[in-house]
């Protein structure tokens, strides 16, 4: 083995003088966490989140509803032509008789 350097040996010899203070009554258990387990953190970032959906959809409410505006004005309908002796008639199309097959 190779020799060690000085300063390594002190390290070494600190060190164990260091451990042998300590005795297994020193140790005591980890303690149990305290306080409840949804940190007030995480509350606020979950009222954070929940906010900012609410806005979005707020939003995209507004969005739907304010693109059928009233006061917007409506495209004209198309010009009928009218003559004044026609008689209005249904405008329901007549149904387009298909064709009829030929008897021999």
């Amino acid at each position: 083995m190779s020799a060690r350097a000085p300063i390594e040996e002190r390290l070494r010899a600190a060190l164990e003088a260091r451990g042998q203070l300590i005795s297994a009554h020193d140790l005591s258990p980890a303690r149990p966490p305290a306080g409840s387990t949804w940190g007030t953190r995480r509350i606020r970032r979950v009222l954070y989140v929940a906010a900012a959906a609410t806005a979005a959809a707020a939003a995209a409410v507004i969005l739907v509803l304010s693109s059928n505006t009233p006061d917007r004005p409506r495209p004209a309908p198309p010009a009928r032509h009218s003559s004044p002796t026609a008689t209005p008639t249904s405008t329901v199309p007549s149904p387009v008789p298909s064709a009829v097959p030929s008897t021999p």
